[in-house]
């Protein structure tokens, strides 16, 4: 067995970050499912980011 760990891709990457001054606001994308999430910096966990109609904001996926 190697001793080298296989580099594993990372599942969630922040796609964009906003400073509001009470802490950072965050959307981050699941690249397995493309589903947006919104996390901030205040209090811990994520929720789906919905668009101006209610629906799930999911990006394209790419095969890599």
């Amino acid at each position: 067995m190697s001793d080298k760990k296989e580099k594993k891709a990372k599942r969630f990457v922040i796609k964009e970050e906003q400073d509001l001054g009470m802490g950072a606001v965050r959307i981050i994308v699941d690249t397995v499912t493309g589903v947006n999430y919104l996390g901030s910096g205040i209090s811990p966990g994520i929720t789906p980011l919905l668009d101006s109609s209610g629906n799930v904001v999911i990006d394209k996926i790419t095969d890599k």
